[in-house]
Formats: structure tokens, sequence, C-alpha cells
């Protein structure tokens, strides 16, 4: 493959293959780097090196394929991990936000019952002083009447 694809790449060491020093279009001595992102994430690959400061498409892949498998897997395998640990915490988020909502409403119910509690109590208690006054109107009135009684039986 003679071009570069559009893939970031790190790892600046300018060590050579180990059978020989590999050289670029442009005369240089190649570098090994290492693919960070995306398909072919860990495999090591020679560039130019003065890449990303020139138009050389230099690119070679380093011929380490055992151990570049099994690293490339457990790679594979540790970004499976973190992306299932964002999905359980993006799954026990929405839970959250759900049961958030579910006490928010329940909060609104409970201070709409509470108003209509303190109306009741309030009518409640309107209603017991009115009966209180009632009940001494007819006790006084009860009591007048027996004076009336009384006044006009001695007569």
């Amino acid at each position: 493959m003679a071009s570069r694809r559009q893939t970031s790449y790190g790892s600046n060491s300018l060590s050579a293959n180990s059978r020989g020093a590999v050289f670029c279009t442009c005369g240089g001595t190649a570098v090994v780097r290492t693919v960070k992102h995306g398909p072919n994430i860990g495999r090591k690959f020679h560039g130019c090196p003065l890449w990303p400061d020139t138009n050389c498409d230099f690119m070679k892949w380093l011929d380490d394929s055992n151990h570049m498998g099994s690293e490339l897997e457990d790679l594979r395998y540790k970004l499976l991990e973190k992306d299932v640990i964002i999905s359980e915490f993006e799954h026990e988020k929405k839970i959250s936000d759900e049961k958030i909502l579910k006490l928010e409403e329940r909060c609104e119910d409970l201070k709409m019952e509470l108003s209509q509690t303190q109306i009741a109590l309030m009518m409640s208690t309107r209603n017991e002083n009115n009966l209180s006054m009632g009940l001494w109107l007819s006790w006084l009135f009860f009591a007048v009447t027996v004076l009336l009684l009384l006044v006009v039986l001695k007569l």
C-alpha cells in the first residue's frame, strides 16, 4: 500500500526493521509507527519520518503478524470491555432519569394533596367555630327561655 490512510497514527520512534533499515520514497529512513484508532488499532507500520509535514505517502505494514495478532486482540477486547461499561452506565443513567421523573410527579401529587388537606382543615376549623357559637347561642336562648318561664309562672 503506497497511500496514506485517514487514520490517527502515533508513536514516532526511529527504530528500523529487524531485517534492516526501510527507506521511504523521499529517501529517509522510515519510522515505525502504531495505529491508534480505527480497524487496524495497535498494528505497526513503517512511515515517512517527515510525516505529517510532507506529501510523502510512504506506508508499509510491519510483518509482525503473530505478536501483532494477540496484541491487537487484547486491545480490541479492552475496547469492547470499555464499550460494555459505557453502555451499562448509559442504561443506569436512563433508569435513574426515569425514577427522577416519577419522583417529581409523585412530589407534585403530594403537594396537591397537601394543599387540599390544608383547605379541608381550614374549612373544618371554620365549621367548628360556627358550631361552638351556635351551641353558646342555643344555651343562651335556653337560659333566657327558662328565666322568662320562671318570671311568667311567678306572676
